[in-house]
């Protein structure tokens, strides 16, 4: 059995070796790369980066910005980094083997332009039996709180943090951003198919920031049929932003 796949995002573009078993990557961190609005020559930080497809498909979409990405598994760090040099990253993305509850690496870390996660959402319950997988969709010793305090202070002063949550967890996620200064919220929620209730959201606030919270109107990701519908196709496949104005 191979330990790894060779897989493609946004429609080839972006080339992504990952493990055959555990937590993969779907169209999550694709909608969160295109949810960053980052521009050319700006500093990015992506927290948890896995096996590194949230930042791949952001450096696709927005070429010149400079990566810094922070995972806490060793060998997932060390494939982040393979397939930066894979995608001809080398040069402009660095991968950080660290804890973000460890408040002496936390304080290493820096100030960026916008910071960005797909963080582990469920509190307790029964986790996957892939340790990855678990790691990665439950809550360990790092809260959902835990997370959003390390990326807003990893944010300067009027950068943005971006996070998908599943929809139930939205409120906890802003409320955690409030908390750790970070106002002017955009909600997008992500829904299936038309009519249906979103089950995936995407949220971003300015640090710093007091503006009233925005909810936008919903990503829909499926038309009638089996297909992708144009707007996500346009996401997931082309270059398109997401809410970026």
């Amino acid at each position: 059995m191979k330990d790894f796949t060779d897989d493609t995002l946004l429609d080839g573009r972006v080339k992504l070796r990952q493990p055959t078993r555990g937590f993969r990557a779907a169209v999550d961190p694709v909608l969160l790369a295109a949810f960053v609005p980052a521009l050319p020559g700006q500093h990015v930080l992506e927290a948890g980066c896995g096996s590194g497809a949230g930042f791949l498909c952001l450096a696709a979409r927005v070429p010149g910005i400079v990566i810094t990405a922070i995972e806490q598994d060793g060998a997932l760090a060390a494939l982040a980094r393979d397939n930066a040099a894979r995608n001809g990253l080398a040069k402009s993305v660095g991968v950080m083997v660290g804890d973000i509850t460890d408040r002496l690496f936390a304080a290493t870390v820096g100030k960026y332009d916008h910071v960005f996660a797909n963080p582990p959402y469920w509190p307790g319950g029964t986790p996957p039996p892939e340790a990855s997988r678990a790691s990665a969709t439950h809550e360990g010793p790092a809260s959902l709180d835990a997370w959003v305090h390390f990326l807003a202070k990893s944010v300067a002063r009027g950068g943005t943090v971006s996070l998908i949550l599943p929809a139930a967890r939205f409120d906890a996620g802003i409320e955690a951003l409030r908390q750790d200064g970070c106002g002017g919220t955009v909600l997008l929620p992500i829904a299936s198919h038309a009519g249906k209730p979103a089950r995936r959201a995407l949220l971003r606030a300015k640090q710093g920031s007091r503006s009233p919270a925005t909810i936008l109107p919903p990503l829909v990701l499926h038309t009638e049929g089996l297909g992708f519908s144009e707007a996500a196709q346009a996401v997931l496949r082309g270059s398109a932003a997401l809410a970026n104005s």
